[in-house]
């Protein structure tokens, strides 16, 4: 599989952009490449960035997940000087390729809210490029898109899912899984009801969003990348031909940044992980917790005990995803502007 992702190319610098190949009168709708953290997010954006005609911007902008809720909605003049004084010190800017003094203008004219924020900056970055669009891959956007479509109507959003198990193998393999102490042995689990409650809230809002939203499946972008690319091509109404971009190669679309290094470049498989990766009571325990919702999505289970609910399971359903959703209500209230700078800061590309 690693042929699908992997090309001699060598990987492009930041500012670089593969050269203008969408018409004049092309679609320029922005896009947005979403789904729960470890989905296989990076290497869509990636893709759809190597085909040319997109501002190549190599981070997460953070804007509704961070900055919004972090600068009380960026309502006030006060709140947005705030904002420019700690984004402009921040790596999402000196990426950005921008002049501090021309960004921080333009923004204090016009920005009313983060959905002029984003528009604004990342045109600016695409203007400085000379390309016509742009895209954003902040997965945690996923939980967003309604706002986002409110403040930016011509938004397009896509919603990459991957296996719910092979998304909490690759958090566990991070650390980034963090169950309350007396479960902290059970990082999988807890990052395998994470995904099941992230990918049910973008479905939902999905459903809101008719014809501006389409799902993508993590493993059929694998097996078959240019059938895949197609469509999301008719989607966003842009040529994604599979060719050009592995010629391209920005990111990890020739480089793939896997969680798991022992992986050599002969075995390099991003999908169904798990198999190899879990022992089959692993595999048991996590099924007993998002069986149900593996099933939905059209997975089929390894394990014989019909993904029962056990004692364990329904405790940790109970206690988790409520505990998911107060987080994220937590971020429309006025303790969101507690959240701590360094998260403003870019987090290292995703890894599949």
């Amino acid at each position: 599989m690693q042929e699908k992702f992997k090309t001699d190319v060598r990987l492009k610098p930041e500012t670089e952009t593969p050269a203008r190949i969408a018409p004049a009168t092309a679609n320029r709708a922005p896009v947005f490449v979403l789904g729960c953290p470890r989905s296989g997010t990076t290497v869509l954006y990636h893709m759809i960035l190597s085909a040319g005609d997109f501002a190549v911007y190599r981070a997460e902008s953070n804007v509704f997940n961070l900055l919004v809720p972090r600068f009380r909605g960026m309502k006030s003049s006060a709140d947005r000087r705030e904002l420019l004084d700690v984004w402009l010190k921040s790596k999402l800017f000196r990426v950005s390729g921008l002049d501090a003094g021309e960004i921080r203008t333009k923004l204090t004219a016009e920005c009313r809210g983060g959905g002029d924020f984003l528009r604004i900056v990342m045109q600016e970055i695409a203007n400085k490029q000379k390309v016509a669009r742009w895209a954003d891959c902040t997965p945690e956007h996923l939980l967003n898109m309604e706002q986002i479509k409110r403040e930016i109507p011509e938004a397009l959003f896509i919603h990459i899912i991957r296996d719910g198990r092979d998304v909490a193998l690759s958090y566990a393999k991070q650390g980034w899984s963090y169950p309350l102490p007396w479960d902290r042995h059970d990082r999988l689990g807890v990052a395998g009801l994470y995904w099941e409650w992230i990918v049910r809230k973008g479905r939902e809002q999905g459903k809101h969003l008719g014809k501006d939203y389409l799902e993508v499946r993590f493993e059929e972008l694998v097996a078959n990348p240019q059938q895949t690319l197609s469509r999301i091509g008719s989607f966003i109404d842009h040529d994604l031909d599979y060719e050009r971009i592995q010629r391209a190669g920005i990111g990890s679309v020739s480089q793939p940044n896997s969680s798991f290094t022992g992986e050599s470049e002969g075995t390099f498989n991003p999908v169904a992980r798990w198999k190899t990766k879990m022992t089959a009571e692993e595999i048991a325990g996590l099924e007993q917790l998002i069986g149900d919702a593996l099933l939905d999505l059209g997975y089929s289970l390894a394990s014989n005990t019909k993904h029962a609910v056990s004692l364990r399971a329904a405790r940790m359903r109970a206690t988790y995803l409520p505990m998911f959703e107060a987080k994220q209500l937590l971020k429309r209230t006025p303790l969101a502007r507690f959240v701590h700078l360094d998260t403003i800061e870019i987090e290292p590309e995703a890894s599949v």
